[in-house]
């Protein structure tokens, strides 16, 4: 039966055309608890966190009972995966419960992901297991905290029942907040089909949803593909601004809303390594930190494929126009890029040879497996004086190097000849560089724990640590120190 606790749910994608969709309750579980409530988000929705902590809100939130207004269905999409097209791949362990417009009027989908099995499980058993539920919490809010662009976690939930993975593992269900959960992949998936007017009412749903301002245009298509690349430019960059590895850039997994989803195989890297991956299936390498621009664009080239007709009747004028778009994401992501990697040297002014400076400190750190995060944030502290503990853990950390000091002395010379001050770029740096990430080993302590069945005292902690990732923290504070060797985590998983 319909709860009598309403949620005023304000749907759109359930007025497409039914083959956009399978309508579908999420399966009910035995015993669902607790495991994370986020109140401050629940709030900024117009959500009543004091429902969501009842009974009630508990049994809404493990999928076995349906708000009023609820419209609960499971999306269609195809993709890429790692290169290769699946047809039909869909959400085969989600339910898009429905749509809220909150107090500031944005509109955001409410989803429970690991809520069983839909009709586009193919053959899996659409549950969610405890440790990839808290991972995707975890990283999503520190992603949030990050200023990185992404969909948000509502809560967290134990259901009571077994998953069977490699070994039987607790089961868990994630309320995920998007602006919405429309791919890449949702395209595709009626490119396919050759269904053209599908196509176009998905084109026209997602103006209307993300970019409005297409409209105003006589190409507003055109519009729109540009709008969506320049967005996925800005988002790469920030992922590599913040060390930040997706792990599966499957077509299926890239948001038109230009938000970073699915938190499968991901990971924050603690050596810098341009070519490091974490996803334990992808061997060669496609989806590494240092290729996730150019893989950015290969797939919104797949995007732009879907859309060809609509941007001109003639197919090579139509080419030409999505080759030019995808060519600006390029000189888009280049602009981000230097632009995030100034911020992070404390370069308030711009010269030719920055990025031969920026080059220079990323070639040191390889060299030397330093730190990403830990080493970046010390140099805002050296930026002020040398004589800091940033400046001596830089000392201790690349000294052994030879460019290490003709580095250096270029650039503190380069911040003298800014108009500003050191202190002045120091403070700017700490807005790129931040002190704590959600790093693997932490993170991997927090599952642990809720597996032992330990509590979630380490999980809060982190979370409140990684709230305010840009304050300087104590020297002493665990959230900053890279892991010891024996505490690394060289591989993450998908929780399929």
């Amino acid at each position: 039966m319909p709860s009598t606790n309403k949620i005023l749910f304000n749907n759109s994608y359930a007025r497409l055309p039914e083959r956009f969709y399978v309508k579908q309750a999420p399966l009910s579980v035995n015993d669902p608890s607790t495991i994370q409530l986020n109140r401050a988000l629940a709030n900024e929705l117009g959500l009543d966190a004091e429902y969501l902590a009842s009974p009630a809100g508990l049994a809404m939130l493990a999928g076995n009972d349906l708000p009023e207004g609820a419209e609960p269905l499971a999306m269609a999409y195809a993709g890429h995966q790692f290169g290769h097209f699946v047809p039909q791949l869909g959400d085969g362990r989600a339910i898009l419960l429905g749509e809220v417009v909150s107090p500031a009027g944005e509109r955001r989908d409410i989803q429970l992901k690991g809520s069983g099995r839909t009709s586009f499980s193919r053959g899996g058993d659409g549950r969610a297991w405890l440790g990839p539920v808290i991972r995707e919490y975890i990283v999503s809010e520190a992603m949030h905290a990050l200023k990185v662009p992404t969909t948000r976690a509502l809560a967290a939930v134990r259901t009571g029942e077994t998953v069977i993975r490699e070994i039987p593992r607790p089961g868990a269900i994630v309320t995920r907040v998007a602006s919405s959960h429309i791919r890449i992949g949702t395209f595709q998936y009626f490119a396919a089909r050759e269904d053209a007017d599908a196509i176009r009412l998905l084109t026209d749903h997602a103006i209307e949803r993300h970019y409005p301002e297409a409209k105003q245009t006589s190409g507003h298509c055109r519009a729109f593909l540009k709008a969506v690349s320049r967005r996925k430019a800005r988002l790469v960059a920030k992922w590599l601004q913040v060390g930040f590895i997706h792990g599966v850039m499957n077509t299926d997994n890239m948001a038109i809303s230009g938000e970073t989803i699915d938190y499968g195989p991901c990971a924050f890297m603690d050596e810098y390594n341009p070519q490091k991956t974490f996803s334990s299936i992808d061997r060669d390498g496609r989806y590494a930190y240092d290729q996730q621009a150019s893989i950015a664009q290969w797939n919104l080239t797949r995007l732009a494929e879907t859309l060809l007709p609509q941007l001109d009747p003639d197919q090579d004028t139509a080419v030409e126009i999505a080759k030019s778009i995808l060519d600006d994401f390029t000189v888009v992501f280049q602009q981000e890029w230097q632009t995030a990697m100034r911020g992070k040297l404390g370069l308030l002014t711009r010269e030719e040879a920055d990025i031969d400076l920026i080059q220079g400190f990323l070639t040191l750190l390889q060299h030397r497996q330093a730190d990403f995060t830990q080493s970046f944030r010390a140099l805002c502290e050296l930026a002020e004086d040398s004589m800091t503990s940033g400046g001596k853990l830089l000392d201790s950390l690349l000294g052994d190097d030879p460019a290490w000091q003709p580095w250096r002395q270029r650039w503190f010379e380069r911040l003298d000849r800014q108009p500003e001050s050191r202190a002045d770029a120091a403070h700017m740096m700490k807005g790129y560089n931040p002190a704590i990430i959600p790093r693997n080993h932490h993170v991997e302590r927090a599952i642990q724990e809720a597996l032992n069945d330990e509590g979630t005292k380490y999980m809060d902690e982190m979370l409140e640590a990684l709230s305010q990732p840009y304050d300087d923290q104590p020297v002493d504070s665990p959230w900053i120190v890279p892991p010891r060797p024996e505490e690394k985590i060289l591989h993450t998983f998908c929780g399929t």
